[in-house]
């Protein structure tokens, strides 16, 4: 394990923190990709930059990328070694979300660009409830796609809070 990317079913199931944990006991950087593709008070970046920065990323040796970002997937996924993917229910989604963003009211996480100051609106919720079993779905026909073109990609799915627990606990207890 050492290009991992870090994907997940939708917002606030916990990517960026499973990211960090990882990243904590492999000893690798992370990278966010929320703090590649926002630019300060949330301004997009192009695909172009976008692109470009992720390709600077994953032609190094080691690294876990965290992020989703459908249009970019490919980048990461053709130079990944290991592909971890979080799938808790939509309504602990919806509720970590909502959570998130009363926590960080008016701050900008690390994980997120500078100057995005934590936001929390209709749209996005929307887009969190009509995007999850969309997505479920796509994950299911990406994973058979890697087995069918025969890729050494380990690919590894986490569907409970308690699983994602333990695959940390098993990488903590292969250090010692």
């Amino acid at each position: 394990m050492n290009r991992i990317m870090v994907i997940g079913i939708s917002a606030g199931v916990g990517k960026s923190t499973f990211a960090r944990k990882l990243g904590k006991l492999l000893h690798l950087n992370v990278y966010h990709l929320d703090s590649l593709y926002w630019k300060p008070n949330w301004v997009e970046a192009s695909l172009e930059e976008f692109s470009k920065a992720q390709q600077n990323i994953v032609n190094q040796n080691q690294w876990i990328i965290e992020g989703n970002y459908n249009n970019t997937f490919e980048i990461r996924a053709e130079h990944a070694d290991t592909i971890i993917y979080l799938e808790l229910p939509l309504h602990v989604c919806l509720y970590r979300v909502v959570k998130r963003y009363v926590k960080n009211r008016g701050r900008t996480r690390s994980d997120m660009g500078k100057g995005c100051k934590e936001k929390l609106d209709w749209a996005f919720i929307k887009f969190i409830w009509t995007t999850y079993y969309p997505r479920k779905k796509k994950m299911e026909e990406r994973f058979q796609s890697f087995q069918k073109r025969g890729t050494n990609k380990e690919i590894i799915v986490l569907k409970s809070k308690q699983e994602i627990h333990s695959y940390l606990e098993k990488i903590t207890s292969s250090k010692n």
